[in-house]
């Protein structure tokens, strides 16, 4: 019996309109994507993750220099959030995030990469080995990579008085300053066909939170995927981050998230921009951004209430759930904050 999922099993891991909750695509990597999923789950099971394939630090950075693979970690973390919550996918999720720990090689890899790059091998095909992954941990969705061949990512950054040029996801991450451009190597990469399809089958697609130019806005840099985003009928939700990230966005500002992503992608129309009170320096400011956008802004508490710039699950599905369902009403602002005190 083939390990490779046949055509109708295929057709059966993508989304399905109108079976098992709306059809939701997922479009990010990282902690942010998980967060995303981990609260998607709780409204449909017709999901879609669609993930990006630029990290090279860590686990996932030695196996794509060693083997040339796209890494493999923020899949694995996509998997991991959308499991089965019944012993056997817990078993199976917490397998796949354990890291080994010694002082040879294997020190820091996660299991899970190390199994999804080998059934990558043995199938030869990296959405099959993917959608083997989740049938292990019985996941409510599928998980594809957002192209088809690994990629880099090239900023540049301006600090004082001067612009550099930074290379790697990491390093653009962590260098201080404020990116002004960013680009993809190579350029002009290859879709993964199963994101394209799953995007203009969607009734909505979600896009961050997360790491804002190594994790959200890539998506727009891969010319086949992008124009499957600006295509597609589906409603189109922008989740704003809890806090600007060290390095990758010091001194932006909600609207300015906003903005940037209307800058570089004038035509693409979004329809609700959903964010924490907590994270809205100016309302007005940002509300005039939304609107360059054609969006509207949906004010929720979706952090934790800790002070700390965590996502709670349930909170933000409760948000997703009014977005989807048209309910775009502003919520108390003084009793949201009151709440979370």
């Amino acid at each position: 019996m083939s390990l490779v999922p046949g055509d109708g099993e295929q057709r059966q891991a993508g989304l399905q309109r109108g079976a098992r909750g709306p059809a939701v695509v997922a479009l990010g990597g990282g902690h942010g994507l998980a967060a995303t999923l981990g609260a998607l789950r709780h409204l449909s099971q017709n999901l879609t993750a669609v993930v990006t394939v630029a990290d090279d630090g860590g686990s996932s950075g030695r196996l794509r220099h060693e083997l040339g693979v796209l890494p493999p970690g923020d899949l694995r973390m996509a998997l991991s959030a959308l499991c089965d919550d019944g012993e056997w996918g817990l078993t199976w999720r917490d397998v796949l995030q354990h890291r080994f720990v010694s002082d040879g090689p294997l020190n820091n890899h996660a299991v899970g990469n190390l199994l999804i790059v080998a059934l990558w091998e043995l199938l030869g095909n990296e959405v099959a080995g993917l959608d083997l992954v989740g049938r292990l941990l019985g996941v409510h969705g599928r998980v594809v990579p957002m192209a088809a061949v690994p990629l880099e990512i090239e900023a540049e950054v301006h600090s004082g008085e001067s612009t550099c040029t930074v290379r790697g996801q990491y390093n653009v991450a962590v260098t201080p300053g404020r990116v002004e451009r960013i680009r993809l190597i190579p350029e002009d990469p290859p879709a993964c066909p199963e994101a394209v399809e799953a995007v203009r089958a969607a009734d909505w697609v979600v896009l961050g939170p997360g790491s804002w130019y190594t994790s959200v806005i890539p998506h727009l840099l891969v010319p086949e995927l992008a124009e499957a985003l600006h295509a597609t009928p589906a409603r189109r939700a922008l989740t704003v981050n809890l806090s600007a990230q060290v390095g990758e966005t010091d001194g932006m500002t909600a609207a300015d998230h906003v903005r940037s992503l209307h800058e570089l992608s004038p035509g693409l129309r979004l329809d609700v921009v959903l964010a924490d009170p907590s994270a809205v320096e100016d309302l007005d400011d940002l509300t005039e951004a939304a609107a360059a956008c054609g969006a509207e802004v949906l004010l929720r508490q979706i952090g934790v209430g800790d002070g700390t710039a965590r996502h709670d699950p349930l909170r933000l599905a409760a948000a997703y759930r009014d977005a989807f369902e048209g309910v775009l009403g502003d919520v108390d602002r003084s009793r949201q904050e009151s709440a979370g005190e």
